[in-house]
């Protein structure tokens, strides 16, 4: 591993062991990421002794002294140089209590900190030491698990969970993010220890869900959760839209493989978190508005319902209760609206409607859109994919010519209250929205002398004149 090992701070902590005769390791995701061939920003030294006078020590020696963050309650130091963020520590052995994630911390040797690491691909470490500088330090086997694409604990996996249960949560992200098996043993271990998540904080679940969320095919990390059982605990809204009813031999689909699928689809063009939260929230109320009738199995108003239930599930997750939530509430809001474009003759004022009410995110609705389409029927999924894209297309030409999307109607109230001495009253409101839609809906064009004719002519019908 020597050959990686070429980073300036890397030599000079070499020199300094050796002038200091103390002991320093890389350790943890570096490693594992150089083995894997993937970028790293992050680098983990522990040092056996003081992590906070090493850290200050080599930052001292470099060129522009980076400032030194220190941590003394977490016995942590860290510093940022070419855009790599260096954290150093001191070697620790941990100790736990069953009600909480929070463990006793002592000085430890590099045995005991690398057994107290979740997984042993995350246990790895390199020798910064003169003497033996750049070998793998792997009592674990980790280089192995690595190769074998295997998650598994350094220590029993039970004990493991119960520690620390936001381990189970990062075992199934690593298997989703390096798409690797996690060990039947380990499995068997978080399902028996999925109560123990509840002790955690929603803030770390959430954040931990999110990198789920983020990954390259999140349903791999979505059906782990689901069958260790972790899922119906953390997300219960989400396992609700699992199964497949039938009544007089009509079934409809199984709306939570439906979604991951629209999830995974939806992954493959865009790193958008928001807009992969709005997928997997897409048919989030199908459960409740479901219903059988004479057209069979029927979600009315799912969209509409499904909005309404967003504000609740972010409050839970801990997720941000501002304009990311709005925008995800938008989206699954109109989910439905292009696909219903493509069903019937995709008219200028259907499209002006839908650019004015998606406005900016009119092109994440397309997207989302696309990925929506997972039948197993494959002409008809070409069928829906073209008409789709006569749909983007029509979009585009009517937003160029017509300039609808974030469109404010040239007749304000103000406009309104002035032209017939009116004060605010619902009358405003009634005579604007008619102005809007006549624009919409092509009877009279974007225009202030059009819209100002056209409110005259709506006014004077509800008996209103100029004054």
């Amino acid at each position: 591993m020597k050959e990686f090992l070429t980073h300036p701070v890397f030599n000079i902590i070499k020199t300094t062991v050796a002038e200091k005769a103390t002991q320093v390791y890389v350790i943890g995701g570096y490693v594992r990421d150089l083995i894997l061939k993937r970028p790293s920003k992050d680098i983990d030294i522990v040092v056996i002794g003081n992590g906070i006078e090493m850290a200050q020590i080599v930052s001292s020696k470099l060129k522009g002294t980076p400032n030194v963050t220190i941590f003394k309650r977490f016995g942590t130091a860290m510093f940022k140089y070419d855009d790599i963020e260096f954290e150093f520590v001191g070697a620790r052995r941990e100790s736990y209590t069953p009600d909480s994630r929070k463990p006793a911390i002592e000085e430890g040797s590099l045995e005991d900190d690398q057994n107290r690491r979740d997984l042993t691909i995350n246990a790895l470490a390199i020798s910064l030491r003169p003497e033996n500088f750049g070998e793998l330090i792997d009592p674990f086997g980790g280089y192995n698990d690595i190769h074998n694409k295997i998650i598994r604990t350094p220590a029993d996996p039970l004990i493991t969970f119960s520690d620390d249960p936001l381990r189970m949560m990062r075992a199934i992200r690593f298997a989703c993010q390096l798409n690797f098996e996690i060990f039947p043993k380990t499995l068997r271990a978080i399902k028996e220890n999925r109560e123990r998540i509840k002790i955690i904080s929603r803030e770390r679940i959430t954040d931990e869900l999110n990198k789920i969320i983020s990954s390259e095919k999140p349903s791999k990390g979505f059906k782990l959760l689901d069958k260790t059982g972790l899922l119906e605990i953390i997300f219960p809204e989400f396992t609700a839209l699992k199964g497949i009813e039938t009544k007089n031999g009509l079934s409809h689909k199984d709306n939570f493989i439906h979604t991951l699928q629209v999830l995974d689809n939806i992954a493959l063009k865009t790193d958008n978190l928001w807009l992969r939260w709005a997928a997997l929230l897409h048919d989030i109320a199908k459960p409740i508005t479901k219903r059988f009738g004479k057209q069979g199995w029927t979600f009315h108003s799912h969209e509409f319902v499904g909005k309404n239930m967003i504000p609740e599930i972010f409050k839970q997750m801990r997720l941000p209760l501002n304009e990311k939530m709005q925008y995800v509430q938008k989206i699954v809001l109109l989910h439905l609206r292009p696909i219903a474009l493509v069903q019937e003759e995709v008219t200028d004022s259907a499209v002006r409607r839908l650019l004015f009410e998606a406005g900016d995110d009119a092109d994440d609705l397309m997207i989302l859109a696309k990925a929506d389409i997972t039948s197993k029927n494959e002409k008809k999924v070409k069928l829906f994919l073209k008409n789709l894209e006569i749909v983007c297309q029509k979009l585009k030409e009517v937003d160029e010519k017509d300039k609808i999307r974030n469109w404010q109607p040239p007749i304000s109230g103000e406009v309104i209250m002035q032209t017939f001495g009116l004060k605010p009253s619902k009358d405003i409101g009634i005579i604007k929205d008619a102005v809007r839609e006549a624009i919409i809906d092509g009877i009279i064009p974007n225009e202030y002398n059009a819209a100002f004719s056209f409110m005259l002519k709506i006014a004077s019908e509800m008996s209103y004149f100029p004054i």
